[in-house]
C-alpha cells in the first residue's frame, strides 16, 4: 500500500501550468514541521481540477493536509543517475481559515476534496492518470 498523509505550509504560490495536452497541474513543496525548529521540504504535485483548486485557493504560507502517493522517478543528469520523490495529491483539506496563515489560531471544520468539484461525504480518492507527464522545473529554491 502507498498512502501518504501530510501537513504542512505551502513554501511558494502554487503555479497553475497545463501539459503539451491540456491536462492542468501544479507543483509545490510543503515545509512539514519536524521538530521545534526543523522541517523536511517534500515536493507534491497534482492534477486536473485538484490542482486547479490549490492554485485558487492557496498561497505562500498557508497550511494544507495532503493525501497522496509517493512516486519515485529515475532519470539521468550529466552522467549520472538521480532519484526523485513525490507525492501525487489525490485529495487535500482546507486546515486554516484564510486570514490565519502565519499563526495557530482560527482554524475552522476541516473540509476535504477530492477532485471532484466540492466536499463529498464520503471520502473518494482520486485517481490521477497522468501523475508521469510532468514538464515541471524542479530546481527552483523555495525561501520562507
Amino acid at each position: 500500500m502507498n498512502v501518504v498523509i501530510l501537513m504542512g505550509r505551502m513554501t511558494r504560490d502554487p503555479e497553475l501550468k497545463y501539459t503539451s495536452g491540456g491536462k492542468a497541474y501544479t507543483s509545490f513543496t510543503l515545509a512539514v514541521q519536524k521538530m521545534k525548529d526543523d522541517a523536511e521540504f517534500i515536493d507534491c504535485i497534482a492534477w486536473e481540477k485538484t490542482a486547479e483548486t490549490i492554485a485558487e485557493y492557496f498561497r505562500k504560507g498557508r497550511k494544507i493536509l495532503v493525501q497522496g502517493r509517493l512516486n519515485v522517478s529515475s532519470y539521468e543528469q550529466n552522467g549520472e543517475k538521480r532519484k526523485s520523490t513525490k507525492v501525487v495529491v489525490s485529495s487535500f483539506e482546507f486546515v486554516e481559515s484564510s486570514g490565519t496563515s502565519n499563526n495557530n489560531g482560527g482554524y475552522q471544520q476541516n473540509q476535504p476534496y477530492n477532485g471532484n468539484g466540492g466536499n463529498s461525504g464520503s471520502k473518494q480518492v482520486h485517481n490521477n492518470t497522468y501523475e508521469n507527464d510532468d514538464d515541471t522545473d524542479d530546481n527552483e529554491d523555495f525561501p520562507f
